[in-house]
């Protein structure tokens, strides 16, 4: 994509280049909506839904033998991708992103808490780090209302082109979406938006150009990681193996219902078998007959350790963790579990730091808008911060021990933030001080006694 960035850097946007951005970006498209549809579990999505009864060569038998196992065809789709995405995405924002202002700028503690519940910042998070994981990275777009006011809504990351060295600060931002059976597209850059649409000869025409009102592209993305890889993307052929092996296994259960039935010593007609079905009963009188059915032997202890060693390669090369494992009892004390929670622990420090980066250009974008409206400088973004929270249970009792004995050799600030029930330590130390105004030793007398005790003396 840097040959388009420079050629719009020398000559400006225009409809050719436009679609040509579109064809170069078809193949990364088609694979992040194949990961969404298989995170969805659609029928074009997990490739096991696509599988066909396997087919081996007819044997001429003269009609005497027939096939059985291509008569049942499960298709049993384990959906490990999905939990690898919700597993990470419940760890990280299982708690939502703690925002904090300057403490002494009361105006922008305001602003800053109206945006975030205007715009349902929590919701639209876990989302954007969602769409992250599953397809590598995942868009968002500022905008103005018709209201006025400043907004966020989150762009399905396959409609969405970067153009620069960074997606999480773009030199330029291309949106293109289908409608019907006309394509629309809207170019970004640091002031305006020009609109695209395809006409009936299948060519792009430009037919509108506005400012966006920001003096950033408001066009931009978080990466998954660097690689702009989903989480799922490195264990796929695994996943599908192990629906294959789980699906072959139901096939062959469900098929020892089609066993042939095998007499030994008698034979049977019509009328034998009529009675058969109407009593149920065999008798046997040779020595030598025999009846039972045609089935195949099932190794079912082989069947169980090759799923069980494809869903722990699946887990270690995700990087997830399995919670329902019953190594996740609730013996297992906060040392262990980081052992147990790193891997993931450490996937999700390379997601936190590219969305806190994503984040900061996000209100970047936003402060050049209320610089001009309500009175902020550009770079009190910088004042802005962001807070993750794993989510696991807590052992309080443990945390309030530790935190007991830390009293005395830590700042009551540090001591207090490592308590899980504790968002915001700052916040914690005012109401502290409050508190030991109002029920502790500096509780002021609620009547003055001081006249009465000097007239009791005299």
């Amino acid at each position: 994509m840097i040959k388009f960035k420079e050629y719009i850097d020398k000559n400006g946007i225009d409809a050719k280049t436009v679609l040509e951005i579109i064809d170069a970006h078809k193949k990364d498209r088609d694979r992040m909506i194949n990961l969404y549809k298989r995170y969805k579990a659609d029928p074009d999505g997990p490739k096991i839904f696509s599988r066909t009864a396997a087919e081996y060569e007819n044997f001429e038998t003269g009609g005497n033998i027939r096939r059985l196992d291509d008569k049942v065809n499960n298709r049993l789709n384990n959906a490990f991708d999905a939990d690898i995405v919700d597993t990470k995405i419940g760890y990280m924002f299982g708690h939502p992103i703690s925002y904090e202002a300057d403490r002494q700028n009361d105006l922008l503690k305001k602003e800053l808490a109206d945006f975030l519940l205007r715009n349902n910042a929590e919701d639209n998070d876990s989302e954007y780090g969602k769409m992250a994981a599953i397809c590598g990275y995942a868009a968002r777009l500022a905008y103005i209302d018709k209201e006025g006011f400043e907004r966020i809504k989150n762009i399905d990351p396959w409609e969405v082109v970067f153009l620069g060295d960074d997606l999480h600060e773009p030199d330029y931002s291309l949106w293109y979406y289908y409608r019907d059976e006309e394509v629309f597209a809207e170019f970004y850059d640091d002031t305006n938006i020009y609109f695209f649409k395809s006409n009936q000869g299948g060519q792009y025409g430009l037919y509108d150009e506005k400012p966006h009102m920001f003096e950033y592209d408001p066009l931009f993305g978080v990466a998954n990681n660097k690689e702009l890889k989903g989480d799922a993307e490195k264990v796929l052929t695994l996943i599908d193996a192990y629906d294959r092996t789980l699906s072959d296994a139901s096939n062959e259960i469900e098929q020892y219902r089609l066993a042939y039935l095998i007499l030994k010593g008698m034979g049977a007609d019509e009328e034998f078998l009529a009675n058969l079905k109407k009593n149920g009963v065999f008798e046997l009188f040779g020595k030598e007959d025999d009846v039972r059915y045609l089935t195949k032997d099932i190794n079912d202890a082989l069947i169980e350790h090759h799923l069980d060693r494809l869903e722990e390669n699946i887990l270690r090369f995700a990087k997830s963790v399995n919670f329902s494992d019953e190594s996740f009892g609730g013996n297992v004390t906060g040392v262990a579990m980081k052992y147990k929670l790193m891997a993931l622990e450490n996937k999700c420090i390379t997601m936190e730091r590219k969305f806190a980066s994503s984040l900061r250009y996000q209100f970047k974008v936003l402060f050049s808008a209320w610089a001009k409206r309500k009175g902020f400088r550009k770079e009190d973004y910088l004042n802005v911060y962001f807070g993750f929270k794993r989510n696991l249970p807590a052992n309080i009792n443990d945390e309030a021990l530790t935190s007991k004995e830390l009293k005395g050799l830590v700042s009551e600030k540090t001591r207090l933030s490592l308590l899980s029930f504790v968002d915001d330590a700052e916040w914690e130390l005012e109401e502290m001080k409050k508190d030991e105004v109002l029920y502790g030793n500096k509780l002021e007398p609620l009547e003055d006694n001081t006249d009465d005790d000097s007239g009791g003396s005299e």
